[in-house]
């Protein structure tokens, strides 16, 4: 199994199994993240054949472009969940990162963690919490299994769970928690896209209060938002140099701990300092 490895995660797009007619429009948007979709977006009809497609894009060697490709798979609670998985483990090219909707339990993340083991599979997690079950088991759901690089927070579903307005006082304490779950197991956390294709005003802001907030990035819903996405999400040359120097005095004192203009720095925080070097990097490499 890979272990997980800092990269930018500051925007996502869903683009559908059913139109891999539509894949490369998506892998070239300027997006972090494309994530094939094989759940709410795919009626029962067409669930095996988005299913085919979508696995059948990894039976190629895929760019080496920085994009993340993922696929959202349906809740192993039910019957298309359990087929999902079933195709995954019967491929010998399995996609490089599932995301798991619905969770409710590290149960359900353990259980796939052990069938992908079992059969050699490197594939990576990204889990959504979006449940009323799965945001009071958060914490323990994001430190359940190294193969975790991500938690999304699901907004809409969770809105309907909690009988609150999907507005971000009504969830900022579900926000929170989410943000809380994925720091303590030092992983990524991303927000729901933003649903208002004409206000990207409003998307903007949005973007910048889960940033204040402690997202990594936040989801599209066009490829039209994912500029404004990533320039909320990019850090300044001034944080991206600080980074380079917090890197470069970190490993060259080979300690655990540097002071850095008097304030003392520690392990944890090289995580974050990667991240943003590993932002600064693929912003360079695709401009």
């Amino acid at each position: 199994m890979t272990t997980r490895i800092q990269r930018p995660r500051r925007s996502f797009i869903f683009t559908p199994g059913l139109r891999p007619d539509m894949y490369p429009k998506a892998l070239s948007c300027g997006t972090d993240i494309v994530c094939v979709e094989l759940e709410d977006g795919i009626a029962p009809k067409d669930k095996a054949e988005a299913r085919r497609n979508a696995l059948a894009l990894f039976e190629v060697p895929q760019a080496d472009d920085g994009v993340e490709r993922i696929v959202r798979i349906n809740s192993m609670r039910e019957q298309f969940g359990i087929e999902d998985v079933a195709a995954v483990l019967a491929t010998d090219t399995p996609p490089p990162a599932l995301m798991m909707p619905k969770v409710r339990s590290p149960d359900e993340v353990q259980q796939l963690d052990v069938l992908l083991g079992e059969r050699g599979h490197a594939t990576r997690l990204h889990v959504i919490i979006e449940t009323n079950a799965g945001l009071e088991a958060a914490y323990d759901i994001a430190a359940c299994s190294p193969r975790i690089d991500a938690l999304f927070f699901g907004g809409v579903d969770m809105a309907a769970e909690l009988r609150c307005d999907n507005a971000w006082e009504p969830l900022l304490y579900a926000r929170s928690r989410v943000v809380h779950a994925a720091a303590s197991a030092g992983i990524d956390v991303i927000d729901v896209p933003f649903l208002d294709l004409d206000d990207l005003d409003g998307m903007r802001i949005a973007a910048q209060q889960a940033k204040a907030l402690g997202f990594s990035g936040k989801g599209a819903v066009h490829p039209k938002q994912i500029a404004a996405l990533n320039d909320v999400f990019t850090p300044s040359e001034a944080e991206i140099a600080r980074a380079r120097r917090v890197i470069a005095e970190f490993e060259a004192a080979d300690t655990g701990l540097v002071v850095i203009d008097g304030k003392l720095i520690e392990k944890p925080v090289l995580r974050d300092m990667y991240r943003i070097v590993s932002i600064a990097d693929r912003t360079s490499a695709t401009n």
